[in-house]
């Protein structure tokens, strides 16, 4: 469990221990797999560069709500790069009981947002510069999901299909070369497809989660963003 452990916060700090910027890093997915009316999911979740809480309510005995908030604060190189990023998100949907213990559900969702690049190295070769940039984020999307819960064990296949758009843009990062305030104004709209497996075990209410997951860029598969997502936490689910 602890090299478990150790490979997940490793895994979350690759995005800003690399030495160029990224404009986005891809949180996890909440897949509460609810199943009737009254019943509340709850998970804290993250890795070594942010902490996410989930929240999803059954209004009926087909229909949820649910809310989402994550930061991504990682530690700054040594040579004084860094970033950071904020998001918060709502949803709502359908959740159907199949066969026995499997479920299925779909949710619409809207999130904002809004990350920060700081890269005071490249200063050196642009001395007027300071490397920073920044910008506002809109995700629209889908997530359909597919799992087994039981009382102990849960399991479950989803995946967000979204749109990511990004305003607001300033700063004055010049990067290899390139201006990335306008690289990014150039390359605004991204469509998302981000499949993931979740798997949580443990007690009746609360169970240990792991999340496995990865962001493919349909528009771009070479713009500036994290594609792998992984992260431990405790999901609590009450009746």
């Amino acid at each position: 469990m602890k090299n478990l452990i150790n490979t997940i916060l490793l895994a979350g700090l690759t995005t800003f221990y690399s030495c160029s910027p990224t404009f986005y890093s891809p949180n996890a997915q909440h897949v509460p797999l609810l199943s009737q009316k009254g019943e509340t999911a709850l998970t804290l979740a993250g890795n070594g560069n942010q902490v996410e809480f989930h929240g999803a309510y059954a209004l009926t005995d087909h229909f949820a709500l649910k809310a989402n908030a994550g930061w991504f604060i990682p530690r700054d190189l040594d040579n004084g790069n860094g970033g950071s990023g904020k998001l918060v998100e709502l949803g709502g949907g359908y959740f159907q009981s199949i066969h026995d213990n499997w479920i299925f559900e779909a949710y619409g969702q809207i999130g904002l947002g809004g990350f920060e690049n700081h890269l005071p190295s490249t200063s050196v070769d642009y001395p007027n510069t300071k490397g920073n940039i920044s910008a506002n984020m809109l995700r629209i999307g889908i997530q359909p999901n597919f799992g087994y819960k039981s009382k102990y064990f849960t399991a479950a296949l989803s995946a967000r299909i979204a749109n990511l758009s990004y305003s607001k843009i300033e700063g004055d990062l010049i990067f290899d070369k390139v201006d990335q305030v306008s690289y990014l104004k150039d390359n605004a709209s991204q469509f998302l497809l981000e499949p993931a497996l979740t798997v949580s075990g443990g007690l009746e209410k609360i169970k240990l989660q792991w999340q496995y997951g990865y962001s493919l860029n349909l528009t771009n598969r070479n713009f500036k963003q994290e594609n792998l997502f992984l992260t431990i936490g405790l999901n609590f689910n009450f009746k």
